[in-house]
């Protein structure tokens, strides 16, 4: 069981690129805001509650993901509510469970990811879509960032290029036959 672990900085690129990788192999796919969305809608964004919850979801789908060998795509934008650790406590629930975590790190330029936050697009998702906020978050220094075993620009590749790049360097295989979800 691989978990494909794409994460980056806001507007890099992550949910389009992650549903590339998803289709391609035939992986679910299990963007960051499924969960956050969830745990948000009963806990107010950075409470207590909410850190902890957000990361028992993501912990316990790991870990049945990789016990029934379910392999799965996973997006991840690091800041500051997310505890330190939790890369590593990702690997370990992972490998705990015989799978193994395949980290992707997406990179963009400020001037283009300036560019991307206000498109609309990204409020379907309920995403950060203001320049001025986003300037704050970058003047606010950051999170833990997870490791990378590949490293992507996403301003010079497109996300279909991107989606082709991860496959091909990672050497992931298609899930066969595909994941339904229904």
């Amino acid at each position: 069981m691989d978990l494909v672990f794409i994460h980056g900085p806001l507007a890099a690129g992550k949910l389009t690129i992650a549903r590339n990788v998803a289709e391609g192999l035939r992986y679910p796919l299990f963007h960051n805001h499924l969960i956050v969305d969830a745990v948000a809608a009963v806990f107010p964004f950075g409470t207590e509650a909410f850190v902890r919850l957000r990361e028992q979801f993501w912990l316990t789908t790991f870990a049945e993901a990789a016990a029934l060998g379910r392999p799965l795509v996973f997006t991840f934008a690091p800041e500051p509510t997310v505890p330190a650790g939790f890369p590593r406590r990702v690997v370990d629930t992972v490998e705990g469970a015989g799978g193994r975590v395949r980290f992707v790190a997406l990179t963009v330029s400020e001037a283009e990811q300036e560019r991307r936050i206000v498109a609309e697009d990204r409020a379907r998702y309920g995403k950060l879509r203001s320049v001025d906020v986003l300037r704050s978050l970058r003047a606010g220094g950051g999170a833990e960032s997870p490791p990378a075993e590949l490293t992507i620009d996403t301003d010079v590749l497109s996300p279909e290029q991107a989606g082709r790049r991860i496959v091909e360097a990672l050497r992931l295989t298609p899930l066969s036959p595909p994941y339904r979800a229904f």
